[in-house]
C-alpha cells in the first residue's frame, strides 16, 4: 500500500512540475493584444534617457508641460530596459516570467509547508485559468509577483524582524514598479486579523506579529515614490475617470461585459470553499480570509481578479502535515520553464492583435505627417511609441490624465454632435488615425470630397487621413529594434 502511494505521488509530483512549463507557454502563444503598453514602453525609454522620472506631460496636446505622475515610473523603465536589449521577444518573455512568477512563488511556499502535489496542482490550473483574462504585457505584472513574494514570505514563517525586513524591501520595491500596492495592505490586514483570532481561541497557535507589523509599513510604502502624497489624488481620479467612460475592468462582475469572465470566477471560488470545508480541521484562516477580502474587491471591480487567483492557490492546496524540503525533483519545474522559455518564442514569434493599429500607423511613418494625430485611446499608445517626439495625440488609455470635460467632447465626437470644423479649430491636426467602425460621424465627414482631407490608407481595424494639401508621399521609415 505505501508503495503504490509513493507511485501515486511521484506521478503527482510530475505534474506539478509540468504546470508552470504549460503556463508560460499558454502566455506566450498570445498575441501582444494590450493597448497601453506602447505608451508606457516610450516613457520607460524616456526614463532610462533621463535617468529620472519624468516629471512634465510630453505626449497629450492639451496638457504639454503639464506635471506628469510618476505611476509605475520603475516598472516602465524595466521594460523599456528589456526591450531595448533584447527587443518584443524578450519583453514579451520577461512579462510572462513576472506575471506566472506571482503564482509560482505561493505555490513554492505552499510546497514547502507541506502541500500535497495533486491540490497544489490544481490549485495553479484554476487559478491561471481564472486570472488568464486579465493577462497582458503591462506592469501590473510585477503587482502579480510581488504579490506573490509576499504571501510566499508569509508561508515560510521566519522571525518575525526577517520577514518585516524583506518585507519592508518587496513593499518598496512593489509600490514603484507598480502603484497596486494597496492590495498588500487589505490582504495583510485580513491575514493579520485572522491569525489574531486563531490565536485568541488556541494559545498554542503562533501570533501574526509579522503580518500585524507589516500592515502600518505597507500603508507607509504607498508614499515611497516620487510622488509622495501625491499618488493619492492620481489614484482617486485614475479610478473615477475609468469608471466614468465604462472600462469594464473598473467594474462590478455583474454587467454584461463581465459576465463572461465571472463564470471562472464562480468555479474556483466553490471548488476553494470546498477544499476548505473538506479540511476545516486543517485550514489555515489566514490564507482563507486574505482570499475572500481580496473576493469581494474582485466581485466590486474586475480588475483584481490576478491578485484574487494568487491568493485562492493556499486555500485549493491546503496544508500538509509535514513541511517539504526542496530537493533534486525540485529542479524539475525549473528545467521545464527554462525550456518553454526558449522553445516558445522560437516557434510562436511576436504577434500583434488585430486591435492595435500597427499598418496604419505604419503607413502614417512613411508620410512626413508631423504635429498632433486625432485617433482613439486605444491607438494612441502606438502612436506614440512609433512617433514621438514626431507626433503628439489628442486622447490617450491614461483615463486620469484628461479632464472630464476632454472625454464628453471625445463622447460628443463619436455620437457625431462635434463635428470636423471644431477639431480642427481646437487642435490643429496633423493626421487623423481612427477606427471607421468606432468613429462612424467623424470617418464619415473626412471622406467627404469637400472635407479637406484624404485617406491614405485603410484595413479592417484602421484608417489614416491626411490633409488634401499634404502629399501622401513614402519617405523611408526610422529603422528600429
Amino acid at each position: 500500500m505505501a508503495q503504490r502511494r509513493n507511485a501515486v505521488s511521484a506521478r503527482h509530483g510530475w505534474l506539478l512540475a509540468i504546470v508552470p512549463a504549460l503556463m508560460l507557454g499558454v502566455l506566450l502563444w498570445r498575441e501582444v493584444w494590450d493597448v497601453d503598453i506602447f505608451w508606457q514602453l516610450k516613457l520607460g525609454e524616456m526614463i532610462l534617457a533621463a535617468r529620472a522620472p519624468v516629471s512634465q506631460e510630453p505626449f497629450a496636446v492639451t496638457h504639454l508641460g503639464e506635471p506628469l505622475n510618476a505611476v509605475a515610473w520603475l516598472g516602465q523603465a524595466a521594460f523599456a530596459a528589456v526591450r531595448q536589449a533584447w527587443g518584443w521577444t524578450g519583453l514579451r518573455l520577461f512579462d510572462a516570467l513576472c506575471w506566472c512568477g506571482g503564482f509560482w512563488a505561493v505555490a513554492a511556499g505552499c510546497r514547502r509547508s507541506g502541500a500535497r502535489a495533486m491540490p497544489l496542482t490544481l490549485a495553479l490550473l484554476l487559478a491561471f485559468g481564472a486570472a488568464l483574462p486579465a493577462a497582458s504585457i503591462r506592469p501590473q505584472s510585477f503587482g502579480a509577483l510581488c504579490f506573490g513574494l509576499l504571501l510566499a514570505l508569509l508561508k515560510l514563517e521566519l522571525r518575525a524582524w526577517q520577514t518585516v525586513m524583506l518585507g519592508t524591501i518587496l513593499l518598496v520595491a512593489w509600490q514603484n514598479l507598480h502603484p497596486s500596492i494597496s492590495i498588500g495592505i487589505v490582504a495583510l490586514a485580513a491575514h493579520a486579523m485572522a491569525g489574531w483570532a486563531v490565536w485568541l481561541r488556541d494559545r498554542t497557535q503562533p501570533r501574526p506579529l509579522a503580518a500585524t507589523m507589516l500592515v502600518p509599513i505597507t500603508a507607509l510604502s504607498v508614499f515611497a515614490t516620487p510622488d509622495g502624497a501625491g499618488i493619492l489624488a492620481v489614484s482617486a481620479r485614475n479610478a473615477q475617470a475609468s469608471i466614468s467612460v465604462g472600462a469594464s475592468e473598473w467594474l462590478p462582475l455583474w454587467i454584461e461585459a463581465n459576465r463572461e469572465n465571472a463564470v471562472p470566477i464562480l468555479l474556483v471560488t466553490l471548488v476553494a470553499a470546498f477544499a476548505a470545508w473538506r479540511d476545516r480541521r486543517a485550514v489555515s484562516w489566514p490564507d482563507l480570509a486574505v482570499m475572500l477580502a481580496l473576493l469581494v474587491l474582485t466581485i466590486s471591480a474586475y480588475r483584481f481578479v490576478l491578485f484574487w487567483a494568487v491568493a485562492t492557490i493556499p486555500v485549493i492546496a491546503g496544508r500538509g502535515r509535514t513541511p517539504e524540503k526542496f530537493g533534486r525533483a525540485s529542479w524539475l519545474p525549473v528545467l521545464g520553464v527554462a525550456a518553454v522559455a526558449v522553445l516558445a518564442p522560437a516557434i510562436r514569434p511576436t504577434r500583434f492583435s488585430d486591435n492595435l493599429p500597427m499598418t496604419a500607423v505604419a503607413r502614417l511613418a512613411q508620410t512626413d505627417a508631423a504635429g498632433t494625430i486625432i485617433t482613439e485611446p486605444e491607438f494612441a499608445g502606438v502612436l506614440i511609441d512609433a512617433g514621438y517626439p514626431r507626433w503628439r495625440v489628442s486622447l490617450d488609455g491614461r483615463y486620469y490624465r484628461y479632464t472630464d470635460e476632454e472625454w464628453q467632447r471625445y463622447g460628443a465626437t463619436l455620437n457625431g454632435s462635434y463635428r470636423l470644423r471644431a477639431i480642427e479649430r481646437l487642435y490643429r491636426p496633423a493626421a487623423f488615425v481612427l477606427r471607421p467602425s468606432h468613429s462612424v460621424a467623424l470617418s464619415n465627414e473626412l471622406d467627404r470630397p469637400n472635407s479637406g482631407w484624404r485617406r491614405i490608407y485603410r484595413d479592417d481595424g484602421a484608417a489614416v487621413w491626411l490633409p488634401r494639401r499634404v502629399s501622401p508621399r513614402v519617405i523611408p521609415a526610422p529603422t528600429r529594434r
